[in-house]
Formats: structure tokens, C-alpha cells, sequence
């Protein structure tokens, strides 16, 4: 049995705020981006060297070449897709979690960046265009709210402009 019900009569703002209500809205805080930076740490630093370039299967194409698919590729398709979600999530309604997570995905932005500069592993174009993505995150997030808050206070006046 699901711990909510989404019914007719209850919209997606309504779902939040009780999920805030009962405390289990911080996940929503965490950037999706973070995900990326854990995985490629945690293979760049086990296995050590430059294992993004390794291929994982490959596929002939109808033209007759082959098409090598590297970890690397997989790393940045795996980011891609978590900045589509992590895009849609900066959409909703403005809650305290929307601003945490803008400010956290400023802080990982900067972890990338340092990252990036200062550690060896980092020092490819795998890591840089996955420190492209956050910054996209970045700007994105902030761009989409502040659009979606504007929006939300231009259709709070009635039409004789009283509240």
C-alpha cells in the first residue's frame, strides 16, 4: 500500500507537501549530479589509470563499421539522462528542498571545478564535460525557477489585479 494516495482532487504540490510534512522531502535536496562525480571517483580511483577509454561491447552498424562503446561514453550518457531528471525536478513548485538543492548544486559545481584543476585523475575531457553538465545543472535550475516563480506570481492576480 503506497504511503499516499494521488487522487483526482490532489495535485503534485499537495504530494510534496506532505511528503515535507513528515520529513522525507530532503532527499529531493540532493543533486542528481552528484552521481556522476561519485561513480567516476570511485572507478578512476580503484582501477586507477585512464579506464574511461576501455571498450565494453561494440556494435556493427548496417554500414558496416563498428561502433566501440567505452565507459566513458556510458559516463556521459548516465550524466545526460540525470540532467534531464534533475531539470524536470527544478520545475516544481518553489519548497525550501528546491532552494537547497540549487545551493548544493552550486557547491558541487565548485567540487567539480577544484576536482578538475587539482587532481590528476580528474585531468581528461571525460571529467571536464561532466563539470559542463553541472554547470548546466547549475544554470538551468536557477533559470527554471525563477521563470516558474514569476509565472506563479503573474497568475496570482485576479483579473482586476486585486490578490
Amino acid at each position: 500500500m503506497p504511503a499516499f494516495f494521488v487522487g483526482p482532487s490532489i495535485g503534485y504540490d499537495e504530494v510534496l507537501r506532505s511528503l515535507a510534512a513528515r520529513g522525507n522531502i530532503m532527499i529531493t535536496a540532493i543533486p542528481l549530479t552528484i552521481i556522476p562525480l561519485i561513480l567516476f571517483n570511485a572507478i578512476g580511483f580503484a582501477i586507477g589509470g585512464d579506464p574511461w577509454v576501455n571498450v565494453l561491447f561494440g556494435v556493427t552498424m548496417v554500414s558496416g563499421m563498428r561502433w566501440n562503446v567505452t565507459l566513458g561514453d556510458l559516463m556521459i550518457l548516465l550524466a545526460i539522462v540525470l540532467l534531464f531528471f534533475e531539470t524536470l525536478r527544478s520545475a516544481r513548485p518553489v519548497l525550501t528542498s528546491t532552494i537547497t538543492n540549487h545551493i548544493v548544486s552550486t557547491i558541487l559545481l565548485i567540487v567539480y571545478i577544484v576536482e578538475f584543476i587539482v587532481v590528476p585523475v580528474a585531468a581528461n575531457s571525460l571529467f571536464f564535460a561532466l563539470t559542463v553538465i553541472a554547470l548546466f545543472d547549475v544554470v538551468a535550475g536557477f533559470t527554471i525557477s525563477i521563470r516558474t516563480a514569476q509565472r506563479d506570481i503573474s497568475l496570482g492576480h485576479g483579473i482586476d489585479g486585486a490578490v
